[in-house]
């Protein structure tokens, strides 16, 4: 998430901060625009971003939202190779096996996809983790209450309705995982789509919520789908991320000696019994997200911004083509509201993850007696925790895992992650597109820049220069309409003007 608009490494231009106090206090307090009344023991939620924060949450959901387009169309084209007469090459190409049978990695091409190609996208989720922990919202306890409740929320209740669900209607329990994951990027690429802009302050909240519902995501991946561990090759991974983390501290540069070790430690947390991506999380953890004087951008800021693009253009796409592609029709679609493991899917992200997200965050603000940003209303935080009920890329693969074996019910579980997935986003369509004129208002008035200093006049209400220069422009601007009043004037005095 260290993009900017022209691609380049993500600098906070500090030197164009403001000089006033940062617009958000330690406890969550809003200084300045319209929560400036709020007082030094109220907490805000969902406060006005700092300056820094919020030039890395919107270059960090850029990239997202471009990637989530590509993993839109990735599952739409899965769909229709699924779907038509083409679709026994679809699972011959899926099912084709390729790789080093001596390692253990003679992998079909969805496994390899599955294990491998995710492996990708979890070292980014890692190294966002970590970011978030050192830099972000989590760094501070009181901040990251909300996001973390929240997140957690969002996951025990889509399993306890999952949970309910099959207990009553005899199914499995198996898929309580399935409809615990938000997918960020394909939420960000619907938001995209139907043209809704969200303030900064929710953009960041669903950002951070996603960031911790992966971590979440990825201890229940650790401890409930790992199969007879391989001692000896968790050994070698063990060994091979203490050489990593070795070599990270000596501050050893060059993608040769990383790239080589990073296939090794994935190839042996594939063989140990824990699930592959696992290996991905862990490196991504171990990298340097804070900066040192005299560093434009962290370690883990370069790597993010050099593997971002191969994991969201190309893995999750690529895991999305040969995992999306279910045969839907009549039938299959009448099933997923009939069986209670396809409707416990649906019914998880669609309802449970709305409810525990918004719960969770209710419930923080009313034991912590925290006020909600003024600027919003409890209706925001409910259609954007409806959009976190769009699970697609964790979903499909805890999916896969829960079911293994069991190709037809696989199948059926991952029809409705689609189903709950696309029912989810036409609800947060519907409820976000009844505040558009107010988001688009806010975000108007947040990029607003008249004195043209490249910070936002929100954040220079307190600084003198800022009055300073906008009296210089209103002033260049008065003496242009003066000059044409007396132009003006002349011309119709000489009997040039209009009669």
């Amino acid at each position: 998430m260290s993009t900017d608009t022209t691609g380049g490494p993500r600098t906070v231009a500090a030197s164009k901060a403001p000089k006033s106090p940062d617009t958000n206090s330690p406890d969550g307090t809003s200084s300045t625009g319209s929560s400036s009344t709020a007082t030094a023991a109220e907490r805000r939620l969902l406060a006005r971003l700092s300056l820094p924060e919020r030039t890395f949450v919107l270059d960090a959901l850029r990239a997202e939202t471009v990637g989530g387009v590509l993993l839109l169309v990735a599952a739409v084209a899965a769909l229709i190779w699924a779907n038509t007469p083409l679709s026994d090459s679809y699972e011959a190409v899926r099912e084709f096996h390729i790789g080093p049978s001596a390692l253990g990695l003679d992998l079909s091409i969805q496994h390899w996809a599955a294990d491998g190609l995710l492996a990708i996208f979890f070292f980014v989720a890692g190294i966002e983790l970590k970011r978030e922990m050192v830099a972000g919202e989590l760094r501070d306890p009181k901040a990251a209450a909300l996001p973390v409740v929240a997140a957690l929320c969002g996951m025990i209740a889509p399993a306890l309705v999952y949970v309910v669900v099959n207990t009553t209607g005899g199914g499995s329990l198996d898929g309580w995982a399935v409809p615990t994951a938000t997918d960020i990027a394909f939420a960000l690429a619907v938001l995209a789509v139907i043209g809704t802009s969200l303030p900064s302050a929710l953009r960041a909240f669903l950002l951070t919520l996603a960031v911790v519902d992966d971590l979440f995501a990825i201890l229940i991946i650790a401890v409930f789908f790992t199969s007879d561990l391989n001692f000896a090759a968790l050994g070698g991974a063990a060994a091979g991320l203490a050489l990593f983390w070795f070599l990270l501290r000596k501050g050893v540069r060059g993608w040769y000696v990383y790239v080589p070790l990073a296939v090794a430690i994935w190839g042996l947390m594939y063989n140990s019994g824990v699930h592959a991506t696992i290996a991905g999380v862990a490196m991504g953890l171990m990298l340097r997200c804070s900066r040192r004087e005299g560093e434009d951008h962290s370690p883990g800021e370069h790597i993010e911004h050099m593997v971002r693009p191969l994991s969201a253009g190309f893995a999750v796409p690529m895991f999305a083509l040969f995992s999306a592609g279910v045969a839907v029709s009549g039938g299959a679609m009448r099933d997923v509201f009939t069986q209670p493991e396809t409707l416990g899917v649906v019914l998880g992200l669609v309802v449970g993850k709305a409810v525990g997200i918004f719960g969770g965050t209710w419930l923080t603000a009313r034991f912590t007696r925290a006020k909600l940003n003024e600027d919003l209303a409890w209706a925001d935080l409910f259609a954007v925790a409806t959009l976190a009920g769009i699970g697609f890329t964790v979903s499909l693969l805890i999916g896969e895992l829960a079911f293994e074996g069991n190709a037809q019910l696989t199948d059926e579980v991952k029809a409705a992650v689609l189903t709950g997935s696309l029912i989810a986003a036409l609800l947060a369509t519907v409820l976000l597109k009844l505040r558009v004129r107010k988001y688009r208002a806010m975000v108007e008035a947040e990029e607003r820049d008249e004195d043209m200093s490249g910070v936002p006049d929100i954040y220079e209400v307190d600084d003198p220069e800022h009055h300073r220069r906008l009296a210089a422009i209103y002033e260049r601007k008065a003496a242009e309409h003066r000059r044409r009043a007396e132009e003006a004037g002349a011309a119709r005095g000489s009997g040039d003007g209009p009669a």
